[in-house]
């Protein structure tokens, strides 16, 4: 499995709202030269961060984006599902994916459905406050 570039900035953005949001909102250019990303690849990312409530966003002087939780109460797993999809080691493992005629017999599914809930449970355990304490 490999995070996309869209995963580990959405990370990246999430963790920088937490370190300078506070109780107001943070212009994504001060997001984005600190983290040097392009703008563009942030309006990208954002809108999905904004679709599953993860952020809020407000237009106009002074706006900008701000957690809507907690850094405690995001998980590494749920920011990278919302950035990435599914979170599963093998194509076949895929939510809707066509059924394997070989699943019956296939002697690696074991191995693949392991590797995928110990990653998920990793993820899942790793919140966005642990990364900014560095106990990750």
């Amino acid at each position: 499995m490999m995070i996309s570039t869209k995963g580990r900035y959405a990370m990246r953005v999430m963790i920088d709202l937490a370190e300078h949001g506070g109780d107001g909102y943070v212009a994504m250019k001060e997001v984005a030269e600190r983290q040097q990303i392009s703008l563009k690849y942030l309006e990208k990312i954002l809108p999905a961060l904004v679709a599953e409530g993860l952020v809020e966003g407000v237009h106009g002087k002074g706006g900008g984006y701000r957690l809507t939780r907690k850094p405690e109460e995001y998980t590494a797993g749920e920011i990278l599902r919302v950035a990435e999809g599914e979170l599963v080691p093998v194509a076949c493992m895929l939510c809707g994916a066509e059924p394997c005629k070989r699943a019956a017999e296939c002697r690696t599914l074991p191995m693949w459905t392991k590797l995928g809930t110990v990653v998920g449970d990793y993820l899942d355990g790793v919140t966005v406050a642990d990364l900014i304490n560095g106990k990750a």
